[in-house]
């Protein structure tokens, strides 16, 4: 009688190795960047060879958009769904900045080294509007409704990641009081 063969810890050792490389490469965007990341250096930092990386990517694209889907799976951006139920447009921006300001908080070192390749990497530029422009879009949406035009630029630069570090690590203010500094700026 033939014996059905299965791949499970085949399989299993395969999916364990692939994340590793996600988790290195992850790793080494939060420090130098994606645009400075070497597949020799995932490789290392995974403790994989070359071509044991290639086995699981085929190109910069494929470990960019695994390692930008790894870390929505962990911690996903705030869905903006509860802030269009709040009442006033004070009460939206203070739920909708608190909730992306606490994302940014946790995701800081990633974000300041993916924004800062994404001016001038074209593939880290792709990979950060494919992951950020639809959520980036309902935010607006939401907490604009009601505002002025004016309002609605302050909007655009209280969700900028860039103020949220500004406010909060080179200007010194707790999370708080930098949601609270925003949100007086859009609605004045």
């Amino acid at each position: 009688m033939a014996r059905n063969y299965t791949l499970k810890k085949r399989a299993q050792s395969q999916a364990q190795t692939r994340q590793r490389i996600v988790e290195a490469a992850v790793d080494l965007h939060s420090t130098v960047g994606p645009a400075n990341t070497t597949v020799s250096m995932i490789a290392e930092k995974a403790g994989v060879q070359r071509h044991t990386f290639y086995a699981h990517f085929t190109d910069e694209w494929s470990v960019l958009l695994a390692c930008s889907g790894h870390v929505m799976e962990k911690d996903p951006l705030p869905d903006a769904q509860p802030w269009a139920a709040l009442e006033t447009a004070e009460e939206r921006l203070r739920a909708g900045l608190r909730a992306i300001y606490d994302w940014y908080e946790r995701n800081a070192e990633l974000m300041a080294c993916v924004l800062r390749d994404a001016e001038h990497h074209e593939l880290t530029r792709k990979i950060t509007e494919f992951r950020f422009a639809a959520p980036m879009a309902r935010y607006v949406e939401v907490l604009s409704a009601g505002l002025k035009s004016k309002q609605r630029a302050m909007l655009h630069l209280a969700l900028s990641y860039h103020t949220w570090r500004t406010l909060t690590r080179e200007a010194g203010l707790k999370q708080a009081e930098a949601v609270k500094a925003m949100t007086a700026a859009v609605i004045a």
